[in-house]
C-alpha cells in the first residue's frame, strides 16, 4: 500500500496524539509530587482510578473504534504513571534508597533502580504474549520469525476488546523499553554503557524512523493509533538518551518552571485532535460529491 495524503494526514495525526501524551504523563506524575507532597500516593491511586474508568468506559463502547482506542491509550498512560510508577516511588522510599548518582548530579532517580527489580516478570508476560494471538506489531515480528504462528489459535469471530488490547500494550511496550534503557545505562551490568546507550539510541531513531514509514501507509485512525504505541516509544528512547546527554532539556519533568511550554504541549494535542475532524469532514465531503 502506497502513502496518499489522506494516510499520510491519519498517520501524522496518530504519531502526534501518542508523542504529546508521553511528555503529559511526565507532567502528571511530577505535578502529583509537587502539589500534593505527602499525600502524593493517594493522588497517584486516583490517578490510576481514573485511568481504570476510562479502561471500562473504552470497554462498554468498544463499538466505536476510535473512541476504545484512545480511552484505552490514555487508560494505559495514566494506570501506567499512577499504580505502576508510584508504586516504585513507594517501594524506594520505604526501603530508603539512594538515587545513581554521577559526577555530583542524580542520572537515576531511586524509583527506577527499583523497577529494575521486575525484570524477570517482564520477561514472564513476554513469554506469554510470544504464544498468543495478538495484532501487536512487535509480537507479531518475533511470532512469525521464531515459526510460533503455526502454534497460535487465530480462530474465532469474538470482537477484540480493543481499549484492553490498546491498554495492556501500552503498559508492557513502556514497561520493556524502560527496562531497556535502565539496563543499558546500568555500569555494573554493561560495562560499555556508553556504547550500549549508543546503539539503542541509533538503532532506536532508525526503527522508529521505519515504522513511520509504515504508519504513514495506514487508512484508519484506531488502527494507526495503536501502531504508532510501538512508533512512539521507541522513538521517544531517543528524546530520553538525548535529555540524558544533556542534549536537550526534558521540559515536561520540570512542569513549574516550564508552565507555558507544558501548556502548549497540551494545546497541540486539542488541536491535533480538532485537526483530525477537519480531516475527516473534508474526506466525507469529497465522497459524497463523488457519489453525486
Amino acid at each position: 500500500m502506497r502513502i496518499s495524503l489522506f494516510s499520510f494526514k491519519i498517520g501524522f495525526i496518530a504519531f502526534m496524539i501518542v508523542l504529546l501524551l508521553m511528555p503529559i504523563g511526565h507532567v502528571v506524575m511530577i505535578l502529583n509530587e509537587i502539589l500534593l507532597e505527602e499525600h502524593k500516593f493517594t493522588g497517584a491511586f486516583l490517578i490510576g482510578l481514573l485511568g481504570l474508568m476510562f479502561l471500562v468506559i473504552g470497554i462498554i463502547q468498544n463499538q466505536h473504534r476510535i473512541t476504545a482506542t484512545v480511552l484505552g491509550l490514555v487508560s494505559g498512560v495514566l494506570v501506567w504513571t499512577g499504580w505502576i510508577e508510584f508504586s516504585f516511588v513507594w517501594i524506594a522510599e520505604k526501603l530508603k534508597i539512594a538515587p545513581l548518582i554521577e559526577e555530583g548530579v542524580i542520572v537515576t532517580k531511586p524509583e527506577y533502580l527499583v523497577m529494575m527489580s521486575s525484570l524477570g516478570l517482564l520477561m514472564t508476560f513476554l513469554v506469554f504474549y510470544l504464544f498468543l494471538k495478538t495484532n501487536c506489531t512487535y509480537f507479531s515480528w518475533f511470532q512469525k520469525h521464531l515459526g510460533l504462528k503455526k502454534y497460535i489459535n487465530t480462530k474465532g469471530g469474538v470482537q477484540r476488546p480493543l481499549a484492553l488490547i490498546t491498554f495492556i500494550e501500552s503498559i508492557m511496550l513502556m514497561w520493556m523499553f524502560y527496562l531497556v534503557l535502565l539496563l543499558v545505562y546500568d555500569k555494573e551490568i554493561s560495562q560499555y554503557s556508553h556504547i550500549a546507550t549508543s546503539v539503542v539510541a541509533i538503532g532506536s531513531l532508525i526503527w522508529s524512523l521505519y515504522l513511520i514509514f509504515k504508519l504513514l501507509r495506514i487508512t484508519k485512525l484506531d488502527y494507526a493509533i495503536r501502531y504508532a504505541i510501538l512508533t512512539v516509544i521507541i522513538f521517544w528512547n531517543v528524546v530520553e538518551i538525548l535529555g540524558r546527554w544533556n542534549f536537550l532539556k526534558e521540559i515536561w519533568v520540570f512542569p513549574v518552571e516550564h508552565t507555558i511550554e507544558n501548556i502548549l504541549i497540551v494545546l497541540t494535542l486539542v488541536g491535533v485532535a480538532l485537526y483530525y475532524r477537519h480531516v475527516r469532514k473534508k474526506k466525507g465531503s469529497f465522497y459524497r460529491q463523488k457519489d453525486n
